[in-house]
């Protein structure tokens, strides 16, 4: 027992234990791998025993949507062009596109006192603490521990987990705090008078400097005003698909020393591509 206690104090404070967690991460890597086979080779199998008329309608649809994207495309092209013209005119700096690299879940941890997931990219694949994470809608979370081949995130719905947001209707800005709970946000701390309405989108507001700007969080889903009492109560459903994801967005948000450098050359020729 005395030592059970020595090293939790050794690792809590002094942080000795973690070259040996990070070596024990490696070992257990291939445990994690087998025990996400099953499920990765039933996928595979469901996929291949689909049926043929299905995957001729799945196809049909997708060239459908293909269409519609592609169109939608040019016209972003189109603004997006304009938008710089616009800025150039201005003297003003445009903003690069974020690195992505995608990630997918190996375990997940879902219970009231820690929500969190392991994903398959560490530090091998440039990883770090603090880095948010996304997936196809939203803000997942962040990087809160990261070993040589896998990575430890936070979701924004854990209790311990507070998230600078805005309304994106009116730039009001709050914080969002976990409840230990997949499918709920809360908003404290908010008065009574605050302009805050059900369906409003909440959006990261940079503060923090953690995760970068306008990235959507989550949708208001109630908001109660008791009389008696200086705060309302504001709740919030997140947008990510916290319990269905299976891949998800690691994201590099680009410093000003590159940015600086991206406009000095695009001085001389108009840049055509984003950031690796």
């Amino acid at each position: 027992m005395l030592l059970a206690i020595g090293l939790i104090v050794a690792d809590h404070r002094y942080r000795h234990l973690d070259l040996f967690r990070s070596t024990l991460s490696v070992a257990v890597f291939p445990l994690h791998y087998l025990a996400s086979l099953p499920d990765t080779l039933g996928r595979a199998m469901e996929g291949r025993l689909a049926r043929e008329e299905e995957l001729r309608e799945r196809n049909e649809a997708l060239r459908r949507d293909n269409l519609v994207l592609a169109a939608r495309l040019q016209q972003l092209e189109a603004l997006e062009a304009e938008n710089m013209r616009l800025r150039d005119l201005l003297g003003s700096a445009f903003k690069l596109g974020d690195r992505v690299l995608i990630a997918e879940l190996m375990s997940v941890d879902l219970d009231p006192y820690r929500q969190q997931v392991l994903i398959n990219k560490g530090v091998g694949s440039g990883v770090y603490v603090g880095q948010p994470v996304l997936d196809a809608n939203a803000v997942m979370g962040q990087v809160v521990r990261v070993d040589p081949l896998s990575a430890t995130v936070l979701l924004i719905t854990d209790a311990d987990h507070l998230l600078p947001v805005q309304i994106n209707r009116n730039g009001l800005r709050t914080v969002a705090a976990g409840t230990g709970y997949v499918n709920r946000l809360e908003l404290p701390h908010l008065p009574n008078n605050a302009d805050v309405q059900v369906g409003d989108l909440l959006v990261t507001s940079g503060l923090g400097g953690h995760f970068p700007p306008g990235y959507p969080v989550a949708r208001v889903t109630e908001v109660r005003r008791e009389s008696g009492k200086p705060f309302a109560t504001v709740a919030a459903a997140p947008t990510a698909r916290l319990d269905r994801t299976r891949e998800v967005l690691l994201v590099w948000t680009l410093p000003t020393a590159l940015l600086n450098q991206a406009l000095t050359e695009r001085s001389g020729e108009p840049a055509t591509e984003a950031a690796p």
